[in-house]
């Protein structure tokens, strides 16, 4: 499952380095508030796995400081609603430090988070702020949707020197997938082509990434081939695999769970436009959710939420 690939990756990481550290709440006796910390400590010991008190700020500037003094801190955010408490810390200092002192010092820490949607927890556990964090430079933001990528990119960004902001879909833990036992890690800043297409391309990542396969499904039912990228990291971005794809077949559409005014998607749109305008028979187009906090009757969830059938048709407007 997604939520043991994450797991593996951090006890790896941790037998592969000491300095390697989790912490922030719950992430010791309970096991994470998605159970994906579970049996870290029995394995660590809590010199390497604690709890702390109740502040994301805290977290994140302990994580910021303990990564300027030789260790590699995890630190978990439940729910990245609760990023903005530690955004001073994670956009002021963790992201400017090594650009201020003129890269004497690395900050390697990743901070894990999570988005919902499909849940029922509403407007201040739902939310997809992803575009917040793309807006700080100086940061990473990685994006997996599936158990293989979900390791390997938690690997490297354990071992990447600048901080990374990792986040999982609550809807793909229990989603299974192939891992190998082998050790392998997955490069940041490199897209996945997920399903060959020629007619159009549709760019999603997280938990949308399954939306857009699913689809892509139903478009083939009626000979309509679609193409589709998971952009895996959105900071650094993959622009030359997207803007390929648009380039092949013409047309460009992007599924993304944020609301759209200033979703992550407007600046994949924008990027992949300003490499392959020429090839594109049409404009870009996002599918996304409304402009409205996220809503708690699963009814209102539901159509709030970008679905295989809303993207299938969207499409095919764009297809004449």
């Amino acid at each position: 499952m997604y939520r043991h690939a994450v797991c593996e990756a951090l006890a790896e990481e941790m037998e592969r380095d000491r300095r390697v550290v989790v912490f922030v709440e719950d992430v010791a006796d309970y096991g994470g508030a998605f159970q994906v910390t579970v049996g870290l400590l029995e394995s660590f010991g809590r010199e390497r796995v604690f709890n702390t008190a109740i502040s994301e700020a805290a977290g994140v500037g302990v994580a910021a400081g303990a990564s300027m003094c030789g260790l590699r801190p995890v630190a978990e955010i439940m729910y990245i609603d609760f990023m903005p408490l530690a955004m001073d810390q994670a956009a002021n200092q963790a992201a400017k430090t090594r650009y201020m002192f003129g890269g004497k010092a690395t900050l390697p820490m990743v901070v894990r988070t999570t988005v919902g949607g499909g849940r029922g927890y509403a407007g201040q556990h739902s939310q997809s702020l992803e575009a917040m964090l793309t807006q700080v430079p100086g940061l990473k933001v990685v994006a997996p949707s599936t158990a293989y990528d979900a390791k390997g990119l938690l690997k490297s960004a354990i071992r990447d020197d600048n901080p990374v902001v990792f986040i999982e879909h609550q809807l793909l833990y229990t989603e299974k997938g192939v891992v190998p036992e082998e050790e392998y890690a997955v490069p940041l800043g490199e897209a996945a082509v997920r399903r060959e297409g020629t007619d159009i391309t549709i760019v999603a990542y997280l938990k949308m990434a399954d939306v857009a396969l699913e689809a892509a499904e139903l478009l083939a039912a009626d000979g309509i081939e679609a193409e589709v990228v998971d952009p895996r990291t959105l900071i650094p971005l993959d622009v030359d695999t997207i803007a390929g794809s648009a380039a092949k077949t013409g047309r460009l559409l992007i599924v993304c769970q944020a609301p759209k005014t200033g979703c992550f998607g407007e600046h994949i749109a924008y990027r992949a436009q300003e490499v392959a305008f020429s090839q594109l028979k049409c404009p870009a187009k996002i599918v996304a959710a409304y402009d409205v906090p996220p809503p708690m009757a699963r009814t209102l969830e539901l159509e709030n939420l970008p679905s295989p059938e809303r993207v299938a048709r969207e499409a095919k407007g764009m297809l004449g």
